[in-house]
């Protein structure tokens, strides 16, 4: 419980995430994408794409792979042409959050191209599959379908209930086991929404005084 039962302010101040290995929480929803990572440099080809919804743990993968490979990370919707030489400097290269619609596909090509022939690892990041399209340009389709895809499950129990414990401690919220449970088997079955839920519960705690409890958190599901 923080503060004395008064209402307070709940300030939305940011919290530190870290993208380190040791802070990555593996389950069968995620082991195939980390040990592709953990595999690093063995690959059976030189690209690779991690495919999730929001919030599902590709950019933490993908962040202990850049460490791991020294790789560059840049957005896909930052990518240009003239930028392409100085993306691949390293040898290797994360592209994030990657879109059909939200990318330079001559720069794109030219990235691959080059990537190939100085035999560069790429590792990109997506929501949805990278063959869905549609591209302007069929080269850019072929090189993509071409890409090794592993995909995100969603969360299980064990995971979510572990996401949602690590959550709650680096807001430095002691939470009760049955608070966990609670959530569990109540939010949609995402990461995301184990992150909004616990940003609302940390800010409804901190507003009225009190600890976020089974009751606080039926209070604010209600709430919708």
């Amino acid at each position: 419980m923080r503060g004395d039962g008064a209402r307070q302010l709940a300030l939305d101040l940011p919290h530190a995430e870290s993208f380190r290995r040791d802070d990555f929480l593996e389950s069968p929803a995620n082991s195939a994408a980390l040990a592709l990572v953990d595999r690093w440099p063995d690959w059976p080809h030189s690209s690779a794409a991690i495919i999730g919804p929001a919030g599902s743990g590709k950019s933490h993968l993908a962040a202990i792979w850049a460490e791991r490979a020294g790789a560059r990370i840049i957005a896909a919707a930052e990518l240009n042409a003239a930028g392409v030489p100085g993306a691949l400097v390293t040898g290797a290269l994360v592209i994030e959050d990657f879109a059909p619609n939200r990318v330079d596909e001559p720069a794109l090509f030219h990235l691959l191209n080059l990537a190939r022939e100085q035999g560069a690892f790429l590792l990109i990041t997506a929501r949805e599959r990278l063959d869905q399209g549609p591209y302007m340009l069929a080269d850019v389709a072929s090189r993509l379908r071409a890409v090794p895809a592993i995909t995100l499950a969603p969360p299980d129990d064990s995971l979510l209930a572990a996401v949602l414990v690590k959550l709650f401690a680096d807001r430095q919220l002691a939470i009760d086991e049955g608070v966990v449970s609670y959530l569990v088997a109540r939010i949609e079955r995402s990461l995301a929404s184990a992150e909004a839920i616990v940003t609302r519960l940390d800010q409804a705690a901190l507003s009225r005084g009190r600890s976020v409890t089974r009751v606080l958190a039926s209070e604010v599901l209600r709430a919708g």
